[in-house]
């Protein structure tokens, strides 16, 4: 008696909790309690070793913005092994599979960025320690697509059926130069363009408990400095882009923005000259600048803009002009625009359920993700963690924990979340 009594006490207070929401711990509470869910469950933990490999196979295929060909193609013959049919690669590069409901719910994506942000060349081979493995993207986003193969297996062995299709993505252009170039084109031109009806996009690694509710908005610029040129001993005394960058990057380096809400910039790669006895005619840097809101960006970019052209000027008035004057360019190269989900919509408060049940708290935030695309549409999204632990992200001694425990979990969560809103029959 005293346990039914708890249990219903905890079902009435999970659902107050989400009055907004009501549906949304019912269906958590029916998929996690689910025969056929548990026998899912069970199989990604027998399955575990195949998907570590998986994630070493992923992470040791180069795949730098706008070369994903290999890894995607990799990706695709992943699905198809796994036991998807209906699988290819759309006209920007995304890797798209389509499982089959009843066609009685409505259709769900969820993806795992193909793209890292490592230039060719860069060794990416895992290096294994214990439970860590070590690599360039093993956890942002290589993890996260073994994932999604794993979910797929462990839906067949348990013979799961979903109202929804459901759509699985390997997309193109998530990190740096590629504006989310993969998210764009599934949204805005592809197949599937007006279809989507709810998106998750799957980040690197992390216990299970975080979902990203909102898209932070960011703009990229490439700023070049132009200037006449000349040797560097016979036209000593000329204005120099390479100065005039320094003096901008110095600039930028003191540019005041606020800690909330939260505004951020950085100089991400910087180029230019012929020869090391040469004025450059020409030298840049690629600019990322972030924030909270769009009228901090707006802000921000203002300020930065004007530091840019007073870094031009100090140059023309330092050294001489007789042969030309510096001139500045600042060029807009990415702008991901903002968006966010309301903490009492469905897709949250069922995320939020299945992380309650699992006996976590839910943390919601902000960041930058292929989320950013569908929010802006006003399409429900969400960003969930895969599951496990790491750090370093976007350096070369990334490195992600496969612990068994902590990494089933994360995946169990994910997986409940998606077969929730999926409708698991």
């Amino acid at each position: 008696m005293f346990t039914k009594i708890a249990r219903d006490l905890l079902l009435t207070l999970l659902i107050s909790s989400v009055a907004a929401g009501a549906q949304a711990p019912t269906a958590a509470t029916r998929t996690l309690t689910n025969p056929k869910f548990q026998a899912a469950e069970d199989f990604i933990s027998k399955d575990h070793d195949r998907f570590v490999r998986e994630i070493i196979q992923i992470t040791e295929i180069e795949a730098p913005p706008f070369k994903e060909e290999k890894r995607a193609a990799a990706f695709a013959e992943m699905l198809r092994q796994s036991g998807l049919t209906e699988v290819e690669i759309d006209a920007e590069g995304n890797v798209i599979a389509l499982r089959k409901g009843t066609g009685t719910g409505p259709l769900i994506a969820i993806a795992a960025h193909l793209d890292t942000v490592f230039p060719e060349g860069t060794n990416v081979k895992v290096r294994r320690d214990g439970t860590k493995l070590r690599g360039p993207g093993v956890g942002d986003d290589s993890r996260a697509l073994a994932v999604l193969l794993v979910m797929i297996r462990a839906m067949d062995a348990a013979k799961i059926q979903t109202a929804s299709d459901i759509l699985f993505i390997g997309n193109v252009g998530e990190e740096g130069p590629g504006d989310l170039r993969g998210m764009k084109y599934l949204f805005q031109k592809g197949p599937y363009k007006d279809k989507i009806k709810m998106f998750i996009s799957l980040d690197p690694f992390g216990a299970g408990n975080d979902v990203t509710i909102g898209g932070i908005g960011s703009k990229r610029f490439k700023v070049t400095f132009r200037g006449p040129g000349g040797h560097s001993y016979g036209s000593f005394g000329l204005v120099s882009p390479a100065y005039a960058l320094g003096n901008a990057i110095l600039k930028l380096s003191r540019m005041q923005v606020p800690s909330r809400p939260k505004t951020t910039f950085n100089v991400g790669v910087i180029g230019g000259g012929t020869s090391v006895n040469s004025i450059p005619f020409e030298s840049w840097m690629d600019v990322d600048i972030r924030s909270e809101t769009k009228d901090e960006l707006s802000k921000a970019v203002v300020t930065f803009t004007r530091l840019m052209r007073e870094a031009a000027e100090e140059e023309n008035r330092a050294r001489s002009v007789a042969q030309g004057r510096i001139e500045v360019e600042v060029k807009l190269i990415g702008d991901r625009p903002f968006g966010q989900v309301a903490v009492s919509a469905p897709i949250v408060q069922t995320a939020s359920a299945v992380i309650e049940a699992l006996g976590m708290t839910p943390v919601y935030g902000l960041s930058s993700t292929d989320s950013n695309i569908p929010l802006s549409m006003g399409i429900p999204a969400l960003t969930l963690e895969s599951g496990g632990s790491g750090s370093r992200n976007h350096t070369l001694d990334e490195w992600i924990d496969v612990e068994k425990t902590s990494s089933v979990r994360g995946i169990k969560a994910a997986m409940a979340t998606l077969l929730s809103l999926a409708g698991i029959q």
